[in-house]
């Protein structure tokens, strides 16, 4: 938890790396952190999930490792990194030096994936929504491995994020393997799928109800509406979208003050 973070509220902002120069997001990485947000996290794709198809787009892990430098207090992380675009054993690797640039603020957020244009124009293979969480729930346990076994080590056990809702295999692979369990929807959607998160985790042995912490996606919701609600079923952590070029941080903001009147 972050040194601005009362009572376990956080808030993250995701800088969407699309329709900028990188001028632009560093600049707004620096706002984000001024305004006290407690995360700051991009994407993982390599073309604009919004606006122009082929507009401005820049890479998310080699940003994230400028991140690390730039920043002083915030974590940073993708929301999320897709499993199928590197070998697990080097996203180990990739995630545990940002770890140490950062001085222990990664987030690794990680999920199966899902933006056909990635995979086809870099030569992935996409596969089926099946067969990619599938891939996810073997990716899990060679990254931690591979934790383990690094000199230097991860300078503290980075928390894990999966992001997904499917009911069935995504959310058996985040009972299995996550800190951070980051969704979509409204609060009935949130308690709903958050009740079949903790079936999985008494079927896999976790207490995912108290090891599992709830994120969710909160764009365009104002907090002083929502933000009670959703902290009473459980959510920790409230993100919100800033996209590119101007990056406005006006709703970051917002959420920022509903969380420091909870202090």
């Amino acid at each position: 938890m972050t040194e601005t973070s009362p009572a376990g509220v956080r808030v993250g902002v995701q800088i969407q790396p699309q329709h900028a120069d990188y001028a632009q997001i560093r600049d707004a990485v620096r706002r984000a952190e001024d305004i006290g947000v407690d995360v700051v996290f991009n994407w993982d794709h390599f073309f604009p999930l919004n606006g122009d198809p082929d507009g401005k787009h820049f890479e998310c892990w080699t940003m994230l490792g400028a991140w690390a430098e730039q920043t002083s207090r915030v974590e940073i992380g993708a929301l999320v990194t897709c499993n199928s675009y590197r070998n697990p054993d080097l996203l180990a690797d990739m995630a545990r030096t940002v770890d140490h640039i950062s001085g222990g603020r990664l987030i690794l957020g990680i999920g199966a994936g899902w933006f056909e244009r990635d995979y086809t124009e870099y030569g992935y293979e996409f596969g089926t929504a099946g067969s990619r969480i599938a891939d996810l729930a073997q990716t899990m346990p060679r990254i931690r491995a591979r934790w383990a076994a690094m000199n230097p080590a991860p300078t503290r056990d980075i928390p894990v994020m999966i992001g997904g809702g499917g009911e069935r295999k995504t959310l058996r692979v985040v009972a299995e393997h996550a800190d951070i369990w980051h969704s979509f929807g409204d609060v009935e959607t949130l308690r709903r799928k958050s009740a079949i998160l903790d079936e999985h985790g008494a079927a896999v042995g976790r207490d995912t109800a108290a090891l599992v912490t709830r994120s969710l996606g909160v764009d365009g919701s104002d907090p002083d509406e929502v933000g009670d609600e959703l902290l009473a079923a459980g959510v920790r952590l409230f993100t919100v979208g800033a996209d590119g070029p101007d990056y406005d941080l006006t709703q970051a903001e917002k959420w920022v003050r509903w969380r420091d009147r909870r202090a």
